[in-house]
């Protein structure tokens, strides 16, 4: 069987010896390395809860746009749910969740919360079969919880309508997986001199140039990824998520791997990228934390007032970040109710001044925080 130009990266006669500059790299790396630094004293500062809190935020937005730079959009409140259970943080009614969310919810907390564990051949499959457990990716029937063996010929990465397509990469043949994951393991788990944040990066890219399932391979690469930070860190909690800052980017994403895996050994312009992202993932989470200090000092002020299910329930939505406008018949859809029951929950939060009307014009009258954080 063919495979491909002579051009992507694991052709290269020194592949897979990684090589960088590191003094013109040091600057991002210290960039980096303070902002980190920053974060995590001003969480340190904070009581478990909060802390708690925050790292619930962090992993449902990263297991949910992880997913979303695939085309894939998961339930927000499931998500949530799932995280929360499995953490032990109390967050009221729990929404319902599928078997799908678990399993992506499953890699996450696995990669993540057990950072100090070897990075092995069956974890990566169980990380397969986690995110495909009906053993369907979409209609079509793939390989789960084990390597591809390109029965339909070479593993592109493609893009384009049917008989227009591009090719942006191939990846190298499925008879040399084996001999190629069992490399990279080692390289995981060895002290390869690199530094901790570098060499997440590079696991990152050496992962997704294998690309050895028919699919996933994106995700588990960003988990790969985020399993080498949360060493780097030290930790167990995340509270950034690299993801969700990719999803942002997501054009500047797949040109950066498409010109690196058609590149040379030298992949000292993806480390700048990745530690570019990396810095502005780090900052975008002290969102996260104001969103988080703002929601606990809104409940500390309401602690007092008695109000029913559906009202915590949906205030809790607009904390969160409702999107579009709360309406009343929005609120019945969301909480389960009569209209005439979600109006009644709203009149007595109006009255008691936890919303006001918006000023936003309409056809339906649409309601919000009245102190917004």
């Amino acid at each position: 069987m063919f495979y491909g130009n002579s051009g992507y990266i694991w052709h290269a006669s020194d592949w897979p010896n990684w090589r960088y500059d590191l003094a013109s790299l040091t600057g991002p790396l210290a960039g980096v390395s303070q902002a980190q630094g920053f974060l995590f004293g001003r969480l340190a500062d904070v009581g478990f809860s909060l802390r708690d809190q925050a790292s619930l935020e962090t992993l449902t937005e990263d297991v949910i746009k992880t997913s979303e730079i695939e085309g894939e959009h998961l339930d927000i409140a499931s998500v949530r749910s799932s995280i929360a259970r499995r953490l032990g943080v109390d967050i009221g009614a729990l929404a319902p969740v599928d078997r799908h969310v678990e399993g992506v919810v499953e890699m996450a907390l696995d990669a993540t919360g057990r950072s100090d564990a070897p990075l092995t051949r069956e974890r990566l499959l169980s990380w397969h079969s986690a995110l495909f457990p009906t053993g369907y990716s979409g209609m079509s029937r793939i390989r789960v919880g084990a390597f591809r063996d390109d029965a339909d010929g070479p593993m592109q990465v493609m893009s384009g309508p049917v008989g227009r397509r591009r090719v942006h990469f191939e990846a190298p043949p499925s008879q040399r997986l084996e001999e190629e994951v069992a490399r990279f393991l080692e390289w995981v788990n060895t002290d390869t001199g690199d530094h901790p944040i570098l060499k997440a990066g590079l696991g990152h890219l050496w992962f997704v140039t294998l690309h050895p399932f028919d699919d996933g391979n994106g995700r588990i690469a960003r988990a790969v990824g985020d399993f080498l930070l949360a060493r780097a860190d030290g930790g167990t909690q995340r509270f950034y998520s690299l993801s969700a800052q990719i999803q942002r980017v997501r054009g500047e994403y797949y040109d950066i791997l498409e010109r690196t895996q058609k590149g040379s050994m030298d992949v000292t312009p993806w480390l700048r990228w990745f530690l570019d992202t990396l810095l502005a993932a780090v900052k975008h989470a002290h969102l996260t934390v104001d969103a988080v200090l703002a929601k606990t000092r809104f409940w500390q002020r309401w602690a007092t007032t008695p109000l029913n299910e559906r009202q915590v329930k949906l205030v809790n939505r607009l904390l969160d970040g409702f999107d579009g406008k709360l309406t009343s018949s929005k609120w019945a859809a969301i909480a389960k109710c009569s209209p005439d029951t979600a109006l009644r929950d709203i009149n007595e939060l109006l009255a008691l001044g936890i919303l006001r009307k918006s000023p936003a014009g309409g056809r339906s009258t649409s309601y919000e925080l009245n102190d917004a954080p």
